[in-house]
């Protein structure tokens, strides 16, 4: 073929860097927020926050009062030493002579009246007191592997097996993967690493470095003293019968250990007092709050939405550099109002987040007023179609606005998206969330009769006598989303 030139006319949606960085702005939850402004602004001079702008007017205001307000008195003026007056005894300068008289001072010893209180959540210098960084499960497991009397083959060993551990404290991948990790110098044989793994189990906490929950049960059971009641047997349950006291199965644990069942059930609420993640209770992990993006109060009668004011990133435009753009020239009067332009631009993304945040919770809580003023059964089928068609946008930016925010209702703070969900039909042609069945199967649950819980089968039955038709695999579903065990296991537990 011969290659030769043609024109073609077509149209193609092109988002703009402005559109692109509204999108990215609006998905963000607002910590998320905080720090992506953060960096943008100090990139650019033309941004500041307000807190910046208020400390670096207190500054200017300080420097003034130092600078023209102050006059020192005729006795602190310094005198001019003469020739013969010696080093030792010559006056200090204004610079190195501490002003002992001044007025700020008072009261006892170290009572600065210009610095912050104590009472007011500072240190003793003037600082915020921080909280010291949460100890982690290795760090403090190798702080008592080093107070122990390990041998230096030893010690290295304890310490491949604590860094192999889970969040949990087991040790997962078994001996064999800490032989693998050892250096190969070091000769280390599976059955030396299980002589010291069993050292590490009597830690703090003990249990850990088990290899699997049977493991971690005994060493735990073990600690206790001889004459511990039921203590063996706790240790034979769990050694031998654990799984059917996972079901709760008292009655036949009793029958195959030849024990009688009330001592297999003091046995059972001895183990059940034991932990069976001994690492958990040293997560580092830090514990995150959220604050509500929205809140929802009911207002004569209506509910009201409202964004939260503190939620809200107060970014402006600092003023005296927008001053300084009229007697710039040049390159550097072009890179400004670059600088203006895209701090303009961020700004306007800014302000569009907050009214798209504030029409969708609008929507929302107009569609799911019922849920707040009854509760999760009144709760009303909703998808992101709906709240789409009505605020005029595509579903994905509803999507969008709806991830990691969060509104704060009487009824709790929700993310949300908990207001979404799928719809099951009625005998009337409406609707019934998803939601809704699940909260009235967990108060039907609750109302059972301890002896006789409702199975799948009654409870999808009873949902049909009060106009919900749904079958008895989704109640199974909703059941097991709820974490509620089946009618054979409550029986068991009760």
């Amino acid at each position: 073929m011969k290659p030769g030139l043609q024109f073609r006319l077509n149209q193609q949606l092109t988002l703009t860097p402005q559109l692109q960085q509204a999108i990215r702005l609006l998905q963000l939850s607002q910590l998320e927020l905080e720090a992506e402004l953060r960096q943008i602004a100090e990139s650019n001079p033309l941004l500041e926050f307000a807190e910046d702008a208020e400390s670096e007017a207190d500054a200017a205001d300080d420097e003034g009062f130092e600078a023209a307000d102050y006059t020192p008195p005729r006795d602190e003026v310094p005198k001019k030493a003469s020739k013969d007056d010696d080093e030792s005894t010559a006056a200090p300068s204004e610079e190195l002579a501490p002003d002992w008289d001044d007025d700020r001072f008072h009261g006892e010893a170290g009572d600065y009246a210009g610095a912050p209180s104590r009472a007011g959540g500072l240190d003793e210098d003037g600082f915020e007191p921080q909280n010291a960084a949460p100890e982690s499960l290795q760090q403090h497991l190798e702080w008592q592997l080093n107070l122990s009397q390990f041998s230096p083959r030893d010690h290295a060993i304890a310490t491949a097996i604590i860094h192999a551990l889970d969040e949990d404290g087991y040790l997962r991948d078994g001996v064999e993967a800490v032989e693998a990790a050892l250096p190969a110098e070091l000769g280390a044989r599976a059955a030396e690493i299980e002589t010291v793994r069993q050292r590490v189990q009597r830690f703090d906490p003990t249990g850990i470095a088990s290899l699997d929950l049977r493991d971690c049960l005994d060493c735990q059971l073990s600690q206790f003293s001889l004459d511990t009641p039921h203590r063996e047997l706790a240790i034979r349950i769990v050694n031998e019968e654990l799984e059917l006291l996972a079901r709760n199965d008292r009655t036949k644990i009793a029958r195959k250990l030849k024990a009688p069942e009330a001592d297999v059930a003091a046995a059972a609420n001895l183990i059940r007092s034991l932990d069976p993640r001994p690492g958990a209770a040293l997560d580092a992990t830090p514990v995150e709050y959220v604050a509500p993006d929205v809140y929802a109060r009911r207002e004569n009668g209506r509910w009201q939405v409202s964004l939260n004011p503190d939620a809200q990133p107060r970014l402006g435009l600092n003023q005296h550099y927008c001053n300084l753009i009229a007697r710039a020239r040049g390159d550097d009067a072009t890179w400004m109002k670059g600088q203006l332009q895209e701090a303009r631009w961020l700004l306007k993304s800014l302000q569009s987040r907050a009214e798209t945040l504030q029409k969708v919770a609008d929507v929302i809580v107009r569609r799911q007023s019922a849920f707040l003023d009854y509760g999760p059964e009144a709760m009303h089928p909703l998808v992101l179609r709906e709240v789409a068609e009505e605020v005029g946008m595509h579903e994905s930016t509803i999507s969008r606005v709806t991830t990691r925010k969060y509104m704060h209702t009487p009824r709790g703070t929700f993310e949300l998206k908990h207001f979404f969900s799928s719809g099951v039909a009625t005998e009337d042609g409406g609707s019934a969330s998803a939601t809704a069945i699940q909260a009235m199967l967990r108060k039907l649950i609750t109302a059972e009769d301890a002896r006789r819980p409702l199975s799948d089968q009654a409870l999808a039955e009873e949902l049909h006598r009060r106009g919900i038709q749904v079958a008895r695999r989704t109640v199974a579903k909703y059941r097991e989303a709820m974490r509620i065990p089946s009618s054979s296991e409550r029986v068991r537990a009760h």
